[in-house]
C-alpha cells in the first residue's frame, strides 16, 4: 500500500501548483489594498464590504442565481426524460446516442455560441424560417430568453449523462419484483426509478447549476453586455478596470455561495446502497 502512496506525490503537486497556489494568492488580494509591495502588505475587509455595500453587486448575483436556476429546471425538465428514454434502449442504440449527445461538446463552447449568436441574430436563421412561414422578425438576441437557451444547449449534455448513468447503474430486479406484486409502470417508477436516479439528478444540477452561475462568455455573446453575471463582473474587474483585490473578494464571496449551494444539494442526495437519505 504504501509504494501506491508515492503515485500520488505528482498528483499533489499538479494540485498545489494549479489550484492552492493559485487561490491563495487570489485569498492574499482579496484581503489587501491595491499597490501593496511584497514586503508590506496593507490587510483590509473593504474590498468584501463593497459586495454588501454597492448595489449592482447584489442586483447581478441576484440575477444570476435566477438564470443559473432557470437554466437548472430546464436541463432537469428536458434532460430526464431524455436520459431516461436512452437507457431504455438496447446497448447499442444507447452508445449512438450517447455519442450523439456528446459530439457537441468535442466542440469548444465559445465557437458553439457564437454559432447561436449568428442564428439568433436579426437576420438569422430563426427569423428566416418565421419569415418563410409569414411571421414577421422577432427579437431574440439580446434577450435574456436567449441566454437561458444557449445556456440550456450548451450545459444539458452534464444533466443527461449524469441521470442516464444512474438509470443504467439501478437493478432491474427491483422493476421486476415490482410489477410481480402489482404495481403500475407509474407506480414502479414513482417509487422505484426516481428515487434511485436521484443522486445522478444531484450530479446533474452540480454541473449544470456552477457553469452557469459564473460563466461570462454566453451572457457577454448572447446577452450583448445587457444581462451581465457575476462571471462578467469578475471579468471586467481583473481585465478591464484593473481592480484584481475587488476581482479576488468577489470570487472568494461567489466561491463560498456555491460551496454552501453544493453542501445543502448534497444533503438532499441519497444513499444509493440503503436507499435512505443522508439528511
Amino acid at each position: 500500500m504504501k509504494q501506491f502512496r508515492k503515485m500520488t506525490i505528482p498528483y499533489i503537486v499538479w494540485m498545489s501548483v494549479m489550484i492552492v497556489i493559485p487561490m491563495l494568492f487570489i485569498f492574499m488580494y482579496g484581503i489587501t489594498k491595491e499597490g501593496n509591495s511584497v514586503v508590506t502588505l496593507n490587510f483590509t475587509l473593504d474590498n468584501f464590504a463593497k459586495f454588501f455595500v454597492e448595489p449592482i453587486y447584489i442586483d447581478v448575483l441576484i440575477r444570476s442565481m435566477r438564470i443559473a436556476v432557470v437554466t437548472t429546471f430546464f436541463c432537469i425538465l428536458l434532460g430526464y426524460p431524455a436520459a431516461y428514454a436512452i437507457s431504455r434502449c438496447n446497448e447499442k442504440t444507447q452508445t449512438l446516442l450517447v455519442l450523439l449527445i456528446t459530439l457537441p461538446m468535442w466542440i469548444n463552447m465559445l465557437v458553439r455560441t457564437y454559432a447561436w449568436m449568428g442564428m439568433l441574430q436579426d437576420d438569422g436563421l430563426f427569423n428566416t424560417l418565421l419569415g418563410l412561414i409569414g411571421i414577421g422578425p422577432v427579437k431574440m438576441i439580446h434577450t435574456e430568453a436567449a441566454v437561458v437557451f444557449v445556456m440550456i444547449y450548451n450545459f444539458i449534455p452534464f444533466m443527461i449523462l449524469q441521470i442516464y448513468t444512474s438509470l443504467t447503474k439501478m437493478d432491474k430486479s427491483y422493476l421486476e419484483a415490482a410489477s410481480d406484486l402489482g404495481a403500475t409502470p407509474l407506480e414502479a417508477f414513482r417509487k422505484i426509478t426516481l428515487p434511485l436516479s436521484l443522486p445522478g439528478v444531484v450530479s446533474g444540477i452540480t454541473l449544470v447549476f456552477l457553469p452557469a452561475v459564473s460563466t461570462f462568455t454566453i451572457t457577454s455573446l448572447i446577452g450583448g453586455g445587457k444581462f451581465s453575471n457575476v462571471g462578467n463582473i469578475i471579468e471586467t474587474l481583473f481585465l478591464k478596470s484593473g481592480d484584481w483585490n475587488a476581482g479576488s473578494a468577489l470570487s472568494l464571496i461567489l466561491a463560498v455561495i456555491i460551496m454552501f449551494l453544493m453542501y445543502l444539494t448534497k444533503k438532499v442526495d441519497k444513499d444509493p446502497s440503503n436507499g435512505r437519505g443522508r439528511i
